[in-house]
């Protein structure tokens, strides 16, 4: 749906030497998933790129055709790694959208509904999407998913709905807050403040995650300061075009952790980390907020990249099981947040750990957000040719970053039959290896 009291066209609105950074030299083509999917020209990087530039320009008008082809669009960011240019890609993909929804060329009663419900009704508003999520676990440990599936009422639903049915994450019983204090001290001395950002979905879902990267900063000296009742850090409307919301979730960040209190803000979710980075850009010509963006994305900590810039802590060789583990890179951590080496550090450190690759570790699962609702065939290709190389690795146990890949790998791993490889994050492994530290039994 278009804003109201917006008028310019954003892609016109952008510094034109940005447009122009892009040199068509194609290195992107073999990066770009959805182009090795299709092998056109529009599906790729500079394809893009050169529709947003004859929009720019005046060339084109923005049209329905081109509103799908930017949501075609992964956004996994694996053409900035591969350009020689250093061309903004998250930049220009990001505007392209927002003008999309500015016209409103998408435009229709359902999609405007679910976007008005979900991103700016739920995401929104941190209370509503607890509560929300509390309705889901009730649902799922009282049984009746599971009646609603054995008598095979998923029949009865659209298609589309009863493919996400299939899909439901499981809601953990706890939320971050009842897990996790809002100060935690360091154990020993003291050597880092830092403030703990639990998301939304990761909250929901992964609040044991969160718990683990607590207990890990803890271990490693940090005195952690985690607020309460967070809100979305506004990734999925940044990423959705609906920059306005961005913003206002953004201020709402800032208003709750002081980033010049800190020494860190710490992440433990990729596509989260890599927008929360961006709080300068986004809040740039905000002057109430510039300076404390400016400060917030300086201070902006993956947690694996946090713990190897101050020097984890190994965990005491001891015996433990033998292992073999491998590790899928979220897009935005590897591409957006330039982060890939330290999970590895991370993981290579544990006892009984045998770290094995896995060929096209960067490769997009097809998660990318909500794009498995959006592009379901493409996405589902795109799990196949990950979940063929994470097998092909022999691994009982896959590590990574980000809460979308994590369900991506999950479901397609379920899906498949297989109900012993374990998914989780590195801090989990991390955090179990220094409890059995303390309590000298096996993890």
């Amino acid at each position: 749906m278009s804003s109201p009291g917006q008028t310019q066209n954003l892609l016109k609105g952008l510094d034109y030497s940005v447009l122009q950074q892009c040199m068509h030299c194609g290195l992107c083509l073999p990066t770009c998933p959805t182009y090795q999917e299709t092998g056109k020209e529009r599906n790729s990087p500079r394809g893009r790129i050169s529709l947003m530039r004859a929009i720019a320009d005046g060339e084109l008008d923005v049209t329905k055709a081109f509103g799908e082809e930017m949501y075609y669009c992964l956004g996994c960011l694996a053409c900035t790694s591969a350009c020689p240019a250093g061309v903004n890609y998250a930049g220009l993909f990001e505007t392209a959208r927002a003008e999309v929804e500015r016209v409103g060329v998408l435009d229709n009663p359902v999609r405007d509904t679910i976007r008005a419900v979900a991103l700016r009704g739920l995401f929104t508003r941190p209370r509503a999407l607890r509560l929300l999520g509390r309705l889901l676990w009730l649902y799922q440990r009282t049984g009746l998913q599971t009646a609603f599936r054995s008598l095979k009422l998923t029949a009865l639903l659209p298609e589309n709905l009863r493919t996400l049915e299939t899909q439901t994450p499981a809601v953990q019983r706890h939320f971050s807050d009842a897990l996790i204090a809002e100060t935690t001290p360091a154990r020993g001395e003291k050597h880092h403040r830092v403030a703990m950002l639990t998301g939304c979905v990761q909250d929901l879902l992964f609040s044991d995650v969160n718990r683990a990267t607590v207990e890990v900063l803890a271990e490693n000296g940090c005195e952690v300061f985690t607020p309460r009742a967070q809100s979305c850090c506004g990734s999925l409307h940044a990423h959705n075009g609906d920059l306005a919301t961005a913003r206002l979730l953004a201020r709402r960040q800032l208003d709750t952790i002081d980033p010049f209190s800190v020494d860190a803000i710490i992440s433990n979710a990729g596509g989260c980390g890599s927008h929360l980075r961006h709080y300068d850009h986004l809040l740039q010509d905000d002057p109430a907020y510039a300076a404390r963006a400016a400060e917030w994305s300086r201070k902006l900590r993956d947690i694996s990249e946090y713990l190897v810039e101050i020097g984890f802590r190994r965990p005491h060789s001891a015996e433990a099981p033998s292992i073999a583990v491998t590790y899928h890179e979220s897009c935005h951590l590897c591409h957006g947040q330039k982060v890939s080496r330290q999970p590895r550090e991370i993981l290579r450190s544990l006892p009984g750990v045998e770290l094995r690759e896995c060929a096209e570790a960067t490769w997009c699962c097809g998660s990318a957000g909500i794009y498995n609702i959006t592009q379901p065939d493409t996405s589902a290709r795109l799990q196949d040719r990950k979940l063929g190389h994470l097998a092909a690795t022999g691994a009982s146990l896959l590590a990574t970053a980000n809460p979308g890949c994590h369900l991506q790998i999950q479901n397609g791993l379920h899906q498949r039959g297989d109900h012993t490889t374990a998914v989780t994050h590195p801090v989990v492994l991390l955090a179990k290896a220094y409890a059995a530290e303390r309590t000298r039994q096996d993890w």
